[in-house]
């Protein structure tokens, strides 16, 4: 049996399906010997490579789906190797059991907060795609004191250069009692989505510059309190079954 070179290396904790694109689009991939192309199919007994190397396509065993939050800090990218040498979010992680880590979304270098990792391509998959509809929480500093008017825009839409978007929900977070505070203002925003720098697009096409921007919750799984920013903590079965869940999954996560 054959599927989409995507899902078969998703389903084996090598990427998520959009880092299998990117490598069939870069020509890093061959299968058989042939450099791959997007809507090629393959199965588990052909050789498949990446960068020359032998993938290895073995199911992984039951229980070896892990998870890990990680707070990321303000100047970590959201990748694993950077043409600017800056520190990435992979430097920290501990070796997974299994595969390798696949990060569920991204973050810009400039906003901190919840980052979650699987070594399960498809649940990473299900968690990023749009059909989910997972929800991303937000504490957003702006520049500034938006009135009524502007607030109620975020929530009606604004138009973007990849189409409209908009906030499901904003509400105030009162701030420290200080000078910052009478210039600025915080509020808890939710969305959706994940396109690139959506959040700090939206205040931008409503003339408000953000000045800081934190993830507290990414569908089910809310950012620890007391976790401090460069530590990861590793969930355990429930958060993964409330997140598995959330994604919608597909008939194959019911019986791992």
């Amino acid at each position: 049996m054959t599927v989409r070179l995507q899902k078969l290396l998703a389903t084996a904790g090598i990427g998520s399906r959009r880092q299998v694109e990117e490598w069939i689009r870069e020509g890093r991939l061959t299968v058989s010997g042939q450099v791959a192309r997007l809507g090629d199919r393959a199965g588990a007994g052909d050789e498949i490579r990446l960068d020359g190397r032998r993938l290895d396509l073995g199911p992984p065993q039951p229980g070896a789906r892990q998870v890990l939050l990680y707070h990321k800090p303000v100047g970590e990218v959201t990748t694993r190797h950077d043409p600017q040498h800056r520190p990435t979010v992979f430097d920290r992680l501990p070796p997974p059991k299994h595969g390798r880590w696949i990060v569920v979304g991204r973050l810009d270098v400039n906003t901190s907060g919840l980052l979650l990792f699987t070594t399960d391509g498809e649940l990473a998959h299900r968690l990023m795609h749009p059909s989910s509809s997972i929800e991303r929480e937000y504490l957003v500093r702006v520049r500034g004191r938006p009135e009524g008017d502007t607030l109620r825009k975020l929530l009606r839409g604004v138009p973007l250069g990849d189409g409209p978007a908009a906030f499901d929900r904003i509400s105030d977070e009162p701030l420290p009692a200080d000078e910052a505070a009478a210039r600025n203002a915080s509020y808890r925003v939710v969305l959706h989505e994940g396109r690139n720098r959506e959040v700090r697009r939206v205040w931008e096409a409503v003339g408000y510059e953000v000045s800081r921007l934190l993830r507290i919750r990414y569908g089910p799984i809310e950012l620890p309190r007391d976790l401090r920013p460069g530590h990861w903590r590793l969930l355990d079965e429930p958060p993964i079954a409330r997140l598995v869940a959330a994604a919608k999954p597909e008939s194959q996560y019911e019986s791992q």
